[in-house]
């Protein structure tokens, strides 16, 4: 196949981007023909020129146009890639009856524990960040039951996959290997054809990079190295795929997005792109891509919130939140209008700073407000432990709509940190619950029959809680883990969730 290298340094007029831009703001989002969702305007705003990048185009007989705008995540059993589908805000809430005030542990899965010493240190097992399981269901009845097979995948900072029987925490499958450490969520595909898309997060045998594992072959099929293209060294992959259409979007710690046709076990690169901020070095990607019809987003370590057309990869629109971002942001479509809300670290800032919690036109890029949360960056036995927001908002449900909450690392005192409510239409803090220590790990909701929401949030201390969503009132706080830096996925009234060591656990809510 042919190559086409399309090296862009933009220098577009302000005018252009503002009247395309207003064009964008005014699209109806209810636009269907015939029952397909109509895709957004191949467009751009003027704050991508700062922006220089380049894409490249190794598939020519593909348009790259994406045929099929649905959300293929909703309509299919079981929690599938990271906080559940494309919005990333893990629409498939538990269930629990009356007021939850307690726990009970079902089962404790064992994982294998690596001793290799590291550069980066022993990595042992269990999960870190984000580390969040999957949940494959099957309605075949094969075992007389009624209720569906349910099976948990999960990857593991031994750098084996893991998978279990949910109902009884006994191994499903066979382990397989994948030779280096998972840090990141891997996803499964959601038209099912058996694809399960896994990244490697540390180099300790090389190969090094992502691969396709085919469950129906239950191997490695398809392997893809390091990147002597891309503009950024570091060649994890952290980011959590997604399907859309025809297509898988990988993000790499590279700096790169990767844009791939799928094939049952395996994947042929469509296209590219590369990009920097001018007279900066390339940033790297560890958040996974939020999607709206034919936009993705994603933030980066420069601190970047960039919007592109999945269409051509070109990028829409850029925003400067400030600093390091790691964590996935979240959109809500309200009125409408998809919005996005994310936030920043404390790294580049130094010593102190803010965690800039920010919602976002998903149109247009415009700040609609924004909040700062003063947090510390601290040392941690001879590491620096930034502050921040590292786990993933979630939005509100049930009598919680106008809400979205969110952990965030304070380090104030040190190694604190704090969940916060805050009002989606005015960016107002309605409260802020002190943890036992800092989170990483993302909360998970639930609702009772009569609407009220519950949540499940977890720390770096092993700690796990019960929290009322529009109270704050903290119904439960109790150790359970060694250090919960993974996040959990919430089935009915029970919680499945990986600790550092070497322990995952399933949790039942009373």
């Amino acid at each position: 196949m042919k190559t086409l290298t399309l090296l862009f340094v933009l220098t577009l007029l302000s005018a252009c981007g503002g009247e395309r831009g207003k064009a964008a703001g005014n699209t109806s989002l209810n636009d269907t023909v015939h029952g397909a969702i109509l895709p957004l305007p191949d467009t751009s705003f003027s704050s991508v020129e700062a922006l220089i990048y380049e894409i490249q185009i190794l598939d020519t007989i593909n348009s790259g146009v994406i045929t099929d705008l649905r959300d293929l995540y909703d309509s299919v059993p079981g929690i599938l890639t990271f906080r559940g589908g494309p919005f990333r805000d893990f629409p498939k809430h538990g269930k629990v009856t009356g007021r939850p005030d307690s726990i009970s542990v079902d089962w404790t899965f064992k994982t294998a524990f690596d001793t290799t010493k590291t550069p980066y240190g022993i990595w042992g097992g269990g999960t870190g960040w984000t580390g969040q399981p999957l949940l494959m269901e099957s309605q075949n009845d094969i075992t007389g039951n009624s209720a569906p097979n349910r099976e948990v995948i999960i990857g593991s900072l031994a750098g084996e996959i893991y998978f279990i029987d949910y109902y009884t925490g006994e191994p499903s499958r066979n382990t397989i290997d994948v030779f280096n450490v998972i840090k990141g969520t891997p996803s499964l595909d959601p038209t099912l054809n058996g694809n399960l898309y896994v990244g490697q997060g540390v180099e300790i045998n090389p190969p090094f990079g992502a691969m396709v594992i085919d469950l129906n072959k239950h191997a490695i099929t398809h392997f893809v190295p390091k990147d002597p293209g891309a503009w950024r060294g570091w060649g994890a992959y952290d980011s959590s795929p997604i399907r859309v259409g025809q297509f898988l979007f990988r993000l790499g710690e590279n700096g790169t997005i990767y844009k791939y046709l799928v094939q049952q076990g395996t994947l042929s690169l469509h296209s590219t792109m590369r990009y920097r901020i001018k007279g900066k070095k390339a940033p790297g990607i560890e958040s996974s891509p939020a999607i709206y019809r034919n936009y993705g987003y994603f933030t980066d370590n420069g601190g970047n919130v960039i919007c592109f057309n999945l269409d051509n990869l070109k990028p829409i629109w850029r925003y400067d939140n400030h600093d390091d971002s790691d964590a996935t942001p979240v959109l809500c479509e309200e009125m409408g209008i998809p919005y996005l809300y994310t936030s920043c670290e404390v790294d580049k800032q130094g010593s102190g700073g803010y965690s800039y919690f920010i919602k976002l036109n998903a149109l247009t890029g415009e700040k609609v407000w924004e909040n700062k949360i003063a947090c510390q960056k601290i040392d941690s036995g001879g590491k620096l432990s930034d502050g921040g927001m590292f786990s993933t908002p979630l939005p509100g449900i049930g009598d919680c709509s106008d809400y979205i909450f969110t952990c965030i690392v304070t380090h104030n005192p040190p190694f604190k940190g704090i969940f916060m409510a805050i009002d989606k239409n005015r960016g107002k803090i309605i409260y802020s619950i002190d943890l036992k220590r800092y989170a990483w790990s993302s909360p998970v909701p639930m609702l009772d029959s009569e609407g009220k929401m519950y949540i499940f949030a977890a720390d770096c201390w092993g700690y796990v809680y019960i929290i009322e969503g529009a109270t704050g009132e903290v119904l439960l706080t109790e150790k359970v883990g060694l250090n919960f830096e993974g996040s959990p996925i919430i089935v009915d009234n029970t919680i499945v969730i990986g600790s550092r060591g070497d322990n995952i656990y399933k949790i039942s809510i009373h």
